[in-house]
């Protein structure tokens, strides 16, 4: 005989392997039992991060000795009845796997009482109960998980580091939080305060908790209703970003769930308002009639399927851009967006008034240079040879540095070399000579070849970029110290990480120095960060330990010169003089990689003179 029956146990423990993921996963299944059985206060008491304990304390309904024990049976379950009600699931919990798969897996203690009646303490371990007693009368429930996977020790070898799963631990009790805010929750590990709400129903107040007081104060809140979707919620003004999408959380009747569709709903709605590569903060909660929504569809329930989606998409979209068309949205001067005194400079301190610039209007630049449009006038590379820097006290933006040009030595350059396309033609990009703008965003350029369109803009950030990518490739490794610290307020679960990871920061010269509940201060960084971004990259690199559990340091200096690029590049209807033009275009031919910008929008399109002549038709 092929084809055996598996016993409970091995199959519990299958099914274990779905619902019991790491100890997070144990405190997500207890906690929403807590909350199907009407709970107000919920406690989480975690040890060694949920490895060696975890215990789970309400003020719920409780259970009796009868349905104690029918807990812990496959399939138990007090939400279902018939298969018509998988159809209007309105509970966290329903599929009657969680508590025998825990207790498969675990030594399992449960006391529970339903009030004035004595309580019932059962003690069970690998799934079977070895001991049952009377407990105390206090109304709830009480379960406490030792030793998590000891009859499954190949299960702990995929365990994270501690610092890891109580990060997940924290990550979903924030969650929840933010899904009930009519709830207290508590938590403890190894005797330490971890988090804690005050379930007043104020979400505004658990967001911060949650993100800080700086974060809640930027929130917007929004509120629509129609037949089919009940949608309401906060999210975070455009200069609030993180650079990834875990900052996003939707919540469906109650239960936290995980949608790509949706976030990029929310990301839509956000529009252009977003910088390139950020994430906005979001709480939305989303109630409906259950029988529009499947969640049964993924063992940890953390994904489901709509029967509207489309229409609920669509109106979540609307909704924010429609919210953000209502508001000047002109940034607070909060305490981290005022002007900060004026920092030491120092010898390596960047400098964005550099050679790959734009040159400014100059009048003897533009007598010795004469007309660009005509092509053998002059040779690129004696112009560049001979335009050295200088400070310009004209108030224009930073991007335009004004030369000076000794004109007899361009003449005689422009004598002694001649010009012509064979030479250049290996280039990558040949020879351009510009003659004019077209709605001050698009340089119009020619030579033998025809004519070329050049986004201006797109031009100068791949300038900057190779330019600031090179300066940031290789800084020194000196710190620049500051007058005034900077002060950042993280997440429990960002400080969780920001202690876990404290010396990999310090090798990369950020020290972090505690200053109050999840607030921290910091005196110095490294030299090479870009002025004015500080705070941006360094809330960039603990997002980057958050998720890759390592700083990448060459990632986020690529990130701040792609970012610097961009920032500090001609913006549309800008205009330039002919000479202007002219350095921008051979400044990108100077670049390593010119067609693009380093967010890959092209940036030369080229009219050959052939095409030109079939449009007015001299050639058929």
């Amino acid at each position: 005989m092929k084809i055996v029956q598996m016993s409970d146990a091995l199959a519990n423990k299958i099914a274990a392997g779905e619902v019991v993921e790491r100890p997070a996963s144990v405190v997500k299944e207890l906690v929403e039992n807590s909350i199907d059985a009407n709970s107000t206060w919920i406690k989480v008491d975690i040890k060694e991060a949920g490895l060696e304990e975890i215990k789970v304390t309400d003020n719920g309904d409780g259970m009796s000795e009868e349905d104690s024990e029918r807990a812990f049976l496959p399939h138990a379950t007090s939400k279902i009845r018939n298969e018509s009600d998988l159809f209007h699931v309105k509970t966290l919990g329903f599929r009657g796997e969680a508590l025998a798969s825990i207790a498969s897996v675990s030594k399992l203690t449960v006391k529970s009482s339903e009030g004035d009646k004595a309580g019932i303490q059962l003690i069970l371990e690998g799934g079977k109960i070895i001991d049952k007693k009377k407990s105390d009368a206090r109304r709830g429930t009480e379960i406490t998980v030792n030793d998590l996977f000891f009859n499954t020790p190949a299960r702990l070898k995929y365990m994270k580091s501690l610092h890891t799963e109580l990060g997940h631990i924290t990550d979903l009790l924030n969650r929840l939080a933010l899904s009930h805010p009519n709830i207290r929750f508590e938590a403890t590990h190894n005797g330490k305060g971890l988090f804690k709400t005050a379930g007043t129903g104020d979400l505004l107040q658990v967001i911060s908790q949650v993100y800080g007081m700086n974060v809640a104060k930027n929130m917007l809140m929004v509120k629509e209703e129609n037949l089919d979707f009940h949608i309401e919620g906060f999210i975070a003004k455009p200069e609030i970003t993180r650079a990834s999408r875990n900052y996003i959380s939707t919540i469906i009747n109650g239960r936290y769930i995980k949608s790509i569709p949706l976030n990029q709903a929310i990301i839509r709605g956000y529009h252009t308002l977003l910088p390139i590569g950020r994430s906005p903060i979001v709480v939305l909660s989303i109630n409906m009639d259950p029988i529009l929504v499947d969640v049964n569809v993924h063992p940890t329930k953390l994904e489901v399927r709509f029967s509207k989606d489309k229409e609920l998409y669509t109106q979540i979209e609307e909704l924010i851009r429609h919210k953000f068309r209502e508001l000047t949205l002109i940034p607070e001067m909060t305490e981290t967006s005022k002007p900060k005194p004026k920092e030491k400079s120092y010898q390596h301190s960047m400098d964005f008034n550099s050679s790959s610039s734009v040159i400014e209007s100059n009048d003897s630049v533009r007598e010795s240079i004469g007309n660009w449009s005509k092509p053998a006038e002059v040779e690129a590379d004696a112009l560049g040879d001979n335009l050295a820097p200088t400070n310009s006290s004209s108030p224009k933006e930073d991007i335009i540095t004004s030369y000076e040009v000794n004109k007899d030595e361009i003449k005689d350059e422009c004598k002694n070399e001649e010009l012509s396309f064979k030479n250049v033609s290996k280039q990558r990009v040949p020879m351009m000579y510009p003659i004019g703008q077209l709605q001050g965003t698009y340089i119009l350029a020619q030579n033998e070849n025809g004519l070329y369109m050049i986004d201006q803009h797109a031009a100068q950030e791949r300038i900057k970029y190779e330019f600031f990518r090179d300066k940031l490739g290789k800084p020194a490794n000196e710190l620049q110290e500051l007058l005034l610290p900077m002060t950042f307020e993280f997440s429990k679960q960002e400080s969780l990480f920001i202690e876990q990871y404290k010396e990999e920061m310090e090798k990369v010269g950020i020290f972090f120095e505690a200053f109050g509940n999840q607030t921290y201060i910091i005196r110095s960084h490294p030299n090479w960060f870009p002025n004015g971004f500080e705070e941006e990259v360094i809330r960039e690199m603990v997002e980057q330990i958050m998720n890759e559990e390592k700083i990448n340091v060459e990632s986020i200096r690529e990130d701040a010169a792609i970012l610097m690029s961009c920032k500090r590049s001609i913006k549309a209807n800008h205009y330039l003089n002919q000479d202007e033009m002219f350095r921008l275009l051979e400044d990108l031919r100077n670049t390593t990689d010119p067609f693009t910008c380093p967010h890959g929008r092209p940036i030369i399109v080229h009219f050959s003179t052939y095409e030109l002549e079939k449009m007015f038709k001299r050639v058929m």
